[in-house]
């Protein structure tokens, strides 16, 4: 059976959709509590805002409940749960003597949204659709499984976010065209090359293929830390003073306010008064201003940088820019007038389209269950780290390089292990998934804004460590991949020559021979599932 229900977790909202067999289109699923209504277009469509709030009595408020209630800025109010689930952050908050991270936040979000929605559409054997950014690590992708499988969701699938896009833009493009998914959302800008073919077994009758990708750690939520770091500069204080801690959380939504007016209105007004010492803070910024701290913080060479890598992917594969039809808006950062003069001069005003910013994804993702078809290549690089001798530390030798097409029909890889040791009898092999860095190093290093343990905000520095730990993730940690020697190995000694492929589920498979007794240990064994 097919599927028709898809959800699209979104860092600022969260969005819903239902396939309708009848209209061959998905419309938004309208959650009375949790979700809010909002003119698109010629439609209403419905958003969940991405909050949640913990009240007294372990009650908890979701998405629109927390605003009707004014609790938006509140201490114990998670938002921006997505990016920092992606980025592993390990900040917490103490609630009721219990500490809450953005992970608890988030499953609680969603679980609350996922219960609500099987119950309502009776959900049992179909399938559901999940979708994740298009730079997502393994640890978000079982997050995400781990919410779904606790629910009783019995069968669902994940499909990358500017993939949806294209699909739920579907009404507007047609089988042989090339589209460009532009989707700059609250936490992230994520970039697609679609191919969309003919497909006349399909139910629907549209799939898509995915020519080039990139993604870049920038949205909504940057862009409001970079409008509250100014706010404070031209106040002359600090997100470490004690009276700024006090109305950091007002301060940061009149700054997310004010960047939205902004797409809207040539200025905004931003004031805060602080009830505890009756001193105010204000700004007034300009959409000239906006443009300017955007340009200052390098986010249009970042956008054209992210722009170009997806470009360039697509003409590897023999489709130049001039090929594209369209240029898809998602994302609510996508309406920034400054944004779209920048993808207007790149593509030109015509190619450029702005109709389903807000609800494209999730109404993809419930086509691509009702039957929707579509090809991928591997993102990101894999990698086996290794002692290197010489350089007294770790390196990684790669396995598998970001664009390869799936299945394969040969070995992607082959590499001979060697013991590390005498007398060695377990060898492990060590698999990484590789992101590429996306921010500049500025001096002190990159910039983040943390919701500190007592729920303030503030603007911390970012270390080696973390950046090192967001680019490198070790996806066998904790169920290592071993080879048995029997007799055991000795050191520099080539033991096992491995060879690795990749099925169509993405699953990175192994072969390995024993190279002493010339004897085939495993083939196609899964060892990890890509992204």
């Amino acid at each position: 059976m097919a599927g028709r229900l898809g959800i699209d977790f979104g860092t600022s909202n969260t969005v819903l959709a239902v396939w309708d067999a009848a209209l061959q289109d998905a419309t938004p699923l309208h959650i009375p509590d949790y979700g809010s209504l909002l003119k698109q277009g010629d439609e209403t469509i419905s958003l969940i805002p991405s909050l949640v709030h913990y009240a007294d009595e372990r009650r908890r408020w979701i998405g629109a409940q927390v605003l009707e209630r004014n609790l938006y800025q509140a201490a114990h109010t998670f938002r921006w749960m997505k990016r920092y689930i992606a980025n592993r952050s390990p900040l917490k908050v103490r609630v009721d003597g219990k500490q809450i991270s953005p992970f608890d936040a988030g499953r609680d979000f969603l679980t609350s949204v996922l219960l609500f929605a099987v119950e309502e559409l009776s959900i049992e054997d179909e399938e559901v659709a999940l979708t994740v950014p298009v730079e997502s690590f393994e640890h978000y992708e079982d997050w995400l499984t781990g919410i779904a499988e606790s629910v009783g969701l019995r069968r669902f699938r994940l499909i990358d976010e500017p993939s949806a896009a294209a699909l739920g833009y579907g009404a507007h493009i047609q089988p042989g065209d090339i589209y460009l998914i532009f989707d700059f959302g609250g936490g992230t800008l994520d970039i697609s090359v679609i191919l969309i073919d003919d497909a006349p077994e399909s139910a629907v009758g549209r799939r898509c293929r995915v020519l080039g990708k990139a993604g870049v750690e920038l949205g909504g939520m940057t862009l409001d830390q970079w409008i509250f770091q100014e706010v404070l500069q031209q106040n002359g204080c600090s997100d470490f003073d004690e009276d700024v801690r006090q109305i950091s959380n007002t301060l940061l939504v009149e700054c997310e306010r004010a960047k939205e007016t902004l797409s809207f209105q040539p200025q905004a007004d931003i004031s805060v008064f602080n009830p505890y010492t009756g001193a105010p803070l204000t700004a007034t910024l300009t959409r000239a201003d906006f443009e300017a701290l955007l340009d200052a913080h390098d986010a249009f060479a970042m956008i054209d940088r992210a722009v170009r890598r997806a470009l360039n992917a697509a003409r590897e594969r023999g489709y130049d820019a001039d090929a594209i039809k369209a240029v898809l808006l998602v994302g609510g950062s996508s309406q920034i007038p400054a944004v779209q003069q920048m993808l207007y001069r790149i593509f030109g005003r015509e190619r450029v389209m702005l109709n389903r910013p807000m609800d494209a994804v999730a109404r993809g993702a419930a086509a691509f269950v009702a039957g929707v078809d579509f090809y991928d290549h591997i993102q990101h690089d894999y990698a086996v780290r290794f002692v290197n001798r010489e350089k007294g530390g770790y390196d990684y030798r790669a396995i598998v390089s970001h664009g390869t097409p799936y299945p394969t029909t040969e070995p992607v890889a082959k590499l001979r292990v060697k013991a590390s040791h005498a007398a060695q009898t377990h060898l492990g092999l060590a698999i990484f998934e590789v992101s590429e860095q996306r921010r500049s190093r500025e001096s002190g290093g990159p910039l983040e804004l943390i919701f500190d343990p007592s729920g303030a905000a503030r603007v911390v520095a970012t270390t080696p460590a973390d950046e090192d730990r967001r680019t490198y993730f070790w996806m066998n940690e904790h169920h290592p991949t071993f080879l048995l020697a029997d007799p055991p190995g000795q050191p520099g000694e080539a033991r096992f020559e491995v060879a690795f492929s990749i099925d169509a589920n993405k699953r990175l498979l192994m072969t390995a021979r024993d190279l002493q007794t010339d004897t085939l240990v495993y083939r196609d064994y899964p060892v990890v599932k890509l992204t």
